[in-house]
């Protein structure tokens, strides 16, 4: 290379990031399924146009048929309808959630890892609060008294119970980051500690946090489908393939089509969402590069 002329900009954490995950296999697969569930969420009616409540007890147990693929549940309604439209709770659940315990849990976190002292001790102490509770035995306490039937309460059970996970990794991505040279070059050049914390923390330091999200996604879909299998989670009318098939157990002996399409559909979401979250995790790992 010639003297004085310089080579291309090194890239940053995020473009590598990027660079290596379009070129990732499982990535790509990984992601497709999540734009159709989040598809088929947002827009059921795009491949499933009958009514998911319509139950003719004719039809009871029946096996798949011409219109009918995964043939009917216990009540005559069509089971592939339902799996459709089941796909909105779960995915609204895990995004809602995954967000939520990311934003709570990241604002607490950095606040406790920047200010340090009491605050840090004060918001660590209840991060163990929360961390001693059982997720299952929480749920069944928590959201036995909750009478509604939207995904509302069961989001906001698991961001009050999830979030010391992200407060925990947060407050050790900004402990670590606030004592790089370049934070102390920025203090004393007179920045404040919201401008420090926003513009030159917050940014160095999400890569972690983001990678916690994406991996409980998957977890927060299985919980939700726990939940709802146990009688605690979402409830009737609203369609869940947790409640599905905890309905279908009963009669998997007559009818067995009618607990694996929806099992098979929670478990490859929750699938896609690990794979994903792996990918996130290799290519925002600097040390694994």
């Amino acid at each position: 290379m010639e003297a004085g002329v310089s080579g291309p900009p090194p890239r940053s954490l995020w473009r590598d990031a990027w660079y290596d995950l379009r070129r990732n296999p499982l990535f790509v697969g990984s992601a497709l399924v999540i734009f159709f569930l989040v598809l088929i969420a947002v827009w059921p009616g795009l491949i499933a146009h009958g009514n998911p409540y319509a139950a003719n007890l004719v039809d009871t147990q029946e096996g798949a048929r011409a219109g009918h693929p995964f043939g009917f549940d216990v009540q005559g309604r069509d089971v592939y309808t339902r799996v459709v439209y089941g796909a909105r709770a779960s995915v609204t659940v895990g995004v809602c959630a995954a967000v939520g315990t990311a934003v709570l849990g990241s604002v607490l976190g950095g606040v406790a890892g920047f200010l340090g002292g009491w605050w840090d001790a004060l918001l660590s102490r209840l991060g163990d609060v929360f961390f001693g509770i059982p997720v299952l035995l929480g749920g069944l306490v928590f959201l036995s008294v909750v009478t509604g039937s939207t995904v509302w309460p069961v989001i906001g059970f698991i961001v009050l119970l999830d979030w010391p996970q992200i407060a925990r990794i947060a407050r050790g991505a900004v402990v670590g980051a606030k004592e790089q040279d370049y934070i102390r070059a920025a203090r004393a050049l007179g920045a404040g500690n919201v401008r420090l914390l926003l513009r030159h923390i917050a940014p160095n330091a999400v890569a972690p946090v983001i990678v916690v999200a994406t991996l409980a996604l998957g977890r927060y879909i299985a919980l939700e489908a726990t939940l709802s299998f146990l009688g605690v989670g979402l409830k009737p009318p609203t369609i869940s393939w947790g409640i599905d098939i905890s309905t279908a157990s009963t009669y998997l002996r007559n009818a067995p089509h009618v607990l694996l399409w929806p099992a098979g559909a929670l478990s490859l979401t929750v699938l896609a969402f690990i794979v994903l979250g792996d990918a996130v995790r290799d290519a925002l790992d600097p040390t694994l590069r």
